[in-house]
């Protein structure tokens, strides 16, 4: 029974960064690949031969899968499907879902002597160090979480890149992508919040201490709340495409959007990211909060303005030049994020930021100029107002570990 051994041009191909990674609506900060599983020799009488089979099998399955994955991943418009019609990141979500309840039965049961026999593996991409190896069964399936919820990330940057119509219309994202894509953050955000909960305080002390940034709580955290607040971003989109959603709906939205990335914002801030996928992630994470900020203050300067008072409409004024400020700034750190390497690009702006684009100059500067007109005494400013505290609704798909597998017994 030998160990694995992947394609050294695929390993320094997957963790040399690409220049460029074409259109992104979802970062996904690379993708963790395992290597070489290196069993120890002699076994032991503590290692049932029947289950490291199993495992050796299957993590040698996984690995192949997730090198060429790994490549994919960074070309959304390229994406590899199979002879059967399927993608790719599909099939390895599968392999890694029958891989897990094998390697549960090194661990699920207290006091197992096989936890920490076996030296994991994995290349990162945000930690300085390019790979990290741990005698951790535990690291392991936190690895494996964190490579689920990529791939769902990177599923839903391919549902949400703006598709051009057999009838060559306006590239535009379909309801039913919109739609699938809140599903699948909500999944992704469920693997993170068990990692985070299940699992990170299963690792020993020391060998939390050994874990790369990549898997870091902050980092962890930081993603989960990522997925949460690009979900409740889509249904902002479809709130104000639909007619019956009312001012008061599309503020509570934006709000509980900013509470989400003021989450990810604060688990990143001090985190020892590396230039590259590290850095480029914190600039993504600062560009989606002050984006949230133009919305929240947009929508509450609305409502503000449909109260019957002169401090009412001066409060609004006040909201919606934080929004127009805001929504400015937002544009410059979306340039330093596509700009930072590897470079990549904007799509075409849809969903609830084209709307907001359009609107909140527009509605900033009428709203400021009526307001002119109504009150003589324009030297008067009022204070911007704090946003109102929305506790999120959208709550991540609750995952469970599965049950060991019988094969193990």
């Amino acid at each position: 029974m030998g160990c694995f051994n992947s394609k050294p041009n695929d390993a320094s191909a997957i963790r040399r960064r690409p220049s460029s990674i074409g259109e992104v609506a979802v970062f996904i900060p690379g993708l963790r690949v395992p290597e070489n599983l290196e069993l120890p020799q002699p076994l032991g009488d503590g290692l049932p031969r029947r289950l490291l089979e199993r495992l050796v099998a299957l993590r040698s399955r996984i690995a192949v899968m997730a090198a060429h994955e790994a490549l994919s991943v960074t070309r959304p418009r390229k994406r590899t499907f199979t002879q059967h019609g399927g993608s790719t990141s599909a099939d390895l979500l599968q392999a890694l879902e029958e891989y897990l309840p094998v390697l549960l039965g090194l661990v699920k049961e207290a006091g197992s002597e096989l936890e920490d026999k076996i030296q994991f593996s994995w290349m990162n991409q945000e930690d300085d160090a390019e790979e990290t190896v741990l005698p951790s069964a535990w690291y392991e399936v936190l690895s494996v979480l964190h490579m689920m919820a990529m791939l769902r990330l990177s599923q839903a940057n391919s549902l949400l890149l703006p598709k051009t119509s057999l009838e060559g219309y306006h590239a535009k994202v379909s309801e039913e992508n919109k739609r699938t894509s809140v599903e699948i953050f909500l999944k992704a955000s469920g693997y993170l919040e068990c990692a985070i909960q299940n699992v990170l305080p299963r690792i020993s002390p020391e060998n939390r201490k050994g874990l790369p940034v990549d898997l870091t709580e902050g980092v962890l955290k930081a993603i989960c709340m990522q997925a949460l607040g690009q979900a409740i971003d889509v249904q902002l989109g479809l709130a104000i495409d639909s007619p019956k959603a009312t001012l008061a709906v599309k503020r509570r939205l934006a709000c509980e959007m900013v509470k989400c990335w003021q989450l990810a914002h604060e688990s990143m801030d001090d985190l020892p990211l590396i230039d590259g996928w590290g850095e480029k992630h914190k600039l993504f994470v600062k560009w989606k909060y002050i984006e949230a900020k133009a919305a929240a203050y947009y929508y509450h300067g609305l409502i503000l303005d449909e109260g019957n008072t002169e401090k009412s409409h001066r409060t609004a004024v006040a909201a919606l030049q934080s929004a127009e400020e805001f929504l400015r700034e937002s544009k410059a750190v979306c340039e330093a994020f596509h700009a930072a390497s590897p470079v990549s690009r904007s799509p075409p702006v849809c969903g609830s930021m084209k709307y907001l684009h359009e609107k909140i100059q527009k509605d900033s500067s009428c709203k400021a100029r009526i307001n002119k007109d109504l009150y003589s005494n324009d030297s008067i400013s009022e204070a911007v107002p704090a946003l109102p505290d929305f506790a999120v609704a959208l709550k991540p798909e609750e995952y469970r570990l599965p049950l060991t597998d019988a094969a193990n017994d």
